[in-house]
């Protein structure tokens, strides 16, 4: 029985590290001219993992509390929408124009800091609807995720914002200079490690796991468990809204119909890297490692021609493998 826990317990913390790399070398071997293994794909891969692994740091603030967040794919299209129409047109109410559209050189930061204030806003909201009046989190954001894609749709009228100007696409695709690393895929990084950070080394933080681990004793050690679950949900919408600008910028227009499917990814990318849907468990670096899982399935799959809908059969097959994983740890 001891070694039977122990391999279990291995498994679950290192099985996710090891068949990601697997996966790595069965793809550079399987793909023509090992086509996967190129420089240039393994940046692709990065680039399309990289909102896919913001989306996710939020939501394994959310997943560590016993919550959920099903709006965060709604949230980032209307905030792709909004902070689009805000490059090309400023900010006006009505004929009444507040803020006229500025050089880009300043519409881009400030068209992000309108996505995330945007994002945040609706995240705040969920988690008012869920602390103030004990809705539970799955109907309360799925109730955001259906407002958030109606007014997407609004905002445009069902139309994509755009063309965007050639200095927005540009900033979606540029490479820091000397290092190489696309614009994305770096603020990726510094997302995950200040979420590192704030998880592991903070009392926030602390807090957010002490509340999965056993709620009702959190609440009796003193710590305000509405106020951290308020700061978790406006976070996570915080994270979604940056990352509707970002996507924005790296396929050419705001558009209400992106995100589709969305939060199934990060959802996915959060429970594939060990967090517990029961609360009280996970990190950060074991998210990116499950976001990578699902990029690479994703790339691989696409560059051996495999139907798109095989590819949702195996996404599922490995998502359900890894809850069965997180059950069996938790029976032992």
């Amino acid at each position: 029985m001891g070694r039977r826990v122990r391999a279990v317990g291995v498994l679950s913390q290192y099985g996710i590290s090891v068949f990601l790399v697997l996966l790595c070398i069965f793809f550079a071997w399987a793909t023509q001219n090992h086509v996967f293994a190129t420089a240039e794909n393994l940046a692709n891969v990065a680039r399309q993992t990289a909102i896919n692994t913001i989306l996710a740091v939020g939501l394994t603030f959310v997943i560590i509390t016993g919550g959920i967040d099903l709006s965060v794919g709604s949230v980032l299209a209307l905030a792709g929408v909004i902070s689009m129409t805000f490059v090309l047109q400023g900010l006006s109410i009505g004929s009444q124009v507040l803020v006229p559209q500025l050089p880009m050189l300043i519409a881009i930061p400030v068209s992000a800091l309108i996505a995330a204030v945007v994002g945040g806003g609706l995240g705040a909201f969920s988690g008012l609807v869920i602390t103030r009046f004990k809705v539970a989190p799955f109907v309360a954001t799925l109730a955001v995720m259906t407002i958030a894609r109606g007014l997407a749709y609004v905002f445009c009228n069902g139309q994509p914002v755009g063309p965007l100007p050639e200095a927005v696409v540009e900033f979606g695709a540029f490479d820091i200079p000397y290092f190489g690393i696309p614009i994305l895929v770096f603020i990726a990084l510094l997302v995950a490690a200040v979420g590192h950070i704030v998880l592991s080394r903070t009392n926030f933080g602390r807090h957010v796991y002490a509340i999965g681990g056993n709620e009702e004793a959190a609440r009796l050690s003193g710590i305000n468990v509405s106020k951290v679950k308020l700061r978790v949900y406006t976070l996570c919408g915080f994270l979604a809204g940056l990352s509707g600008m970002l996507l924005a910028t790296r396929v050419g227009s705001g558009d209400p119909k992106s995100g589709m499917m969305f939060e199934l990814n990060a959802i996915a990318a959060v429970v594939l890297g060990g967090t517990s849907l029961s609360g009280g468990r996970g990190t950060i670096f074991g998210t990116i490692v499950g976001a990578l899982v699902i990029g690479v399935l994703d790339n691989g799959l696409s560059l051996l021609h495999v139907s798109s809908f095989y590819q949702m059969v195996a996404k599922g097959i490995v998502i359900l493998a890894a809850v069965i994983l997180d059950q069996l740890t938790r029976w032992e």
